[in-house]
């Protein structure tokens, strides 16, 4: 059954992960996933953390930044980039432009505040 869930007129707000999120869908009939958008102001690295249980993909929309999880190298990611994002696995990225970076995130399962851990 096709099933409409209206559009998300909350504002976007500002985050412990120093940057702004604009929840696109997150919604608990929808368990599977959710969706958001991210934006990074320039010059800032988001905190370093993992998501318990949680899969992302960013697919990066403007910007230019630098992507890592304090392991391996350093990845640059740009327009048209997506990135995968393992459950648990640490990850933050920097806003390495003179424009915000702005990407959407999906989460597998949905994005819940309880998954989110802090590595810093």
């Amino acid at each position: 059954m096709l099933r409409k869930i209206p559009a998300n007129g909350d504002p976007e707000f500002f985050t412990r992960e120093r940057c702004h999120i604009k929840e696109v869908l997150n919604d608990p009939a929808s368990p599977g996933l959710s969706l958001a958008r991210c934006r990074v102001a320039p010059g800032v690295t988001t905190e370093l953390h993992a998501l318990a249980g949680t899969a992302e993909t960013y697919l990066i929309e403007r910007g230019t930044g630098v992507m890592d999880d304090g392991a391996q190298a350093p990845l640059a990611v740009g327009p048209g980039d997506c990135v995968t994002i393992p459950p648990d696995h640490p990850q933050r990225i920097r806003n390495t432009g003179s424009e915000d970076l702005v990407f959407l995130v999906i989460c597998t399962p949905r994005f819940e505040p309880a998954c989110y851990t802090p590595l810093e």
